[in-house]
């Protein structure tokens, strides 16, 4: 049984329509809102007519995770999986908009930021989607936070030279893809980091005449202010209708090549925002699985129950007896970022990814494993990710002391 998790549809719908309304507020009254009328409903007059035909329940061939930054995605890719894929089972390059290839032979599962017009390289007859939701609000602040966490992690540099030299020795020495080549990060982090790294010059030059507030996210003198963050026009092109942008196929990362002039039109037209919630209601519906982070845990056992049941038993069927992968997409590009600060810590922190992502062969083992068994490994896994990711968090948020950010998820 496909499911929703726990809210309504009525409350996923509201969701996406906060996130839409979030940012259009001018009038409708304009010279060309007849031409973007057209253009908008036009697009989505054909994405409603590009129904997938069969059982929307049935997990098909490939499985595309469309990964929402911040709804805590990462987690079902290394907890979930990983666990239920095989390395060789996974589209190569996943987060890597450049060099991924989805015609590998055997690839079977695909998690990336990307956005849903990526489902025009793939038989939609013999794809699924799953994705997750967050409230957002919160996946505003958290965004804001990962942010600044990233972009701290460079403030080891003197200076932004210093970045980019050393940004080019890693990547001449690591196959691995960095956070600066995902979206959304790759507009973001460097946004923030520019930004840091002026502030602390700044504060450099009058050492003892900066100001610190009690509010962590308005400390100006040492990062960018979360109201500043938001009202920002990347952060409006980009973060306030984020979800419901990957969910339509509309991002400033989109394959279709008309997306721009879709969100021009919605951002200048509020009422035109009705066609693109349309559209996302019907992507919605036509999902195999929707999570909400907000109750992760039904949802992780839904999701053990409605995806996981369904991977077991194609692996049953074909006799696989592949063991889960102990790769890393997501998790190895944050590392690449960093792989020097690790060391110095005495910190083999690729092993640790290695060790949470991985299964023993017994437990594993697809003729023995089961949703019961999966939901285990699941529970074990979140735990250690949790404490390598909060790890890395308070090393990198050391070095923006004081500001003591508290939002993230």
């Amino acid at each position: 049984m496909r499911c929703v998790m726990v809210y309504s549809k009525l409350e996923i719908i509201v969701f996406l329509l906060l996130s839409v309304s979030i940012h259009v507020r001018v009038s409708s009254i304009d010279d060309n809102y007849e031409q973007c009328e057209n253009i908008v409903k036009n697009w989505a007059s054909s994405s409603l007519d590009a129904d997938i035909k069969g059982d929307k329940h049935e997990l098909r061939d490939l499985l595309f995770f469309l990964h929402i930054p911040r709804t805590g995605g990462r987690t079902y890719l290394h907890c979930f999986l990983k666990k239920l894929y095989t390395n060789s089972q996974e589209c190569p390059r996943s987060y890597d908009k450049l060099r991924f290839n989805p015609r590998k032979t055997n690839c079977r599962l695909l998690s990336t930021h990307d956005d849903y017009s990526l489902m025009s390289k793939f038989p939609k007859e013999k794809t699924s989607v799953v994705t997750i939701l967050r409230n957002p609000v919160d996946r505003i602040f958290s965004t804001y936070e990962f942010s600044v966490e990233v972009a701290a992690r460079f403030l080891i540099h003197p200076n932004l030279t210093s970045v980019a030299r050393m940004a080019k020795r890693v990547r001449s020495k690591t196959s691995g893809v960095s956070t600066l080549d995902i979206w959304p990060w790759k507009y973001l982090v460097p946004w923030m980091r520019e930004d840091l790294f002026a502030r602390r010059d700044a504060r450099k030059l009058k050492p003892d005449a900066y100001s610190v507030t009690n509010n962590p996210y308005d400390m100006e003198d040492i990062l960018m202010p979360l109201h500043e963050y938001i009202n920002s026009p990347i952060a409006k092109d980009i973060i306030h209708n984020g979800a419901t942008f990957q969910i339509t196929g509309l991002t400033n990362n989109s394959y279709f090549v008309d997306a721009h002039k879709i969100r021009h039109c919605v951002f200048k037209h509020q009422t035109l925002g009705a066609y693109v919630l349309k559209v996302a209601k019907k992507r919605l519906d036509g999902m195999l699985y929707i999570g909400l982070t907000e109750n992760h845990r039904e949802s992780a056992t839904m999701f053990a129950n409605v995806v996981g049941a369904q991977v077991i038993s194609q692996h049953l069927a074909s006799s696989s007896t592949d063991v889960a992968s102990n790769d890393d997409s997501e998790q190895r590009s944050s590392l690449s970022d960093v792989q020097h600060v690790a060391k110095n810590q005495g910190i083999d922190a690729h092993q640790k990814l290695k060790n949470i992502s991985s299964i023993t062969q017994d437990e594993v083992g697809h003729g023995n494993l089961t949703v019961g068994k999966l939901v285990e490994a699941y529970e074990s896994c979140t735990s250690n990710l949790r404490k390598t990711q909060a790890e890395r968090r308070g090393n990198s948020l050391k070095r923006i002391a004081p500001a003591n950010l508290t939002k993230e998820v």
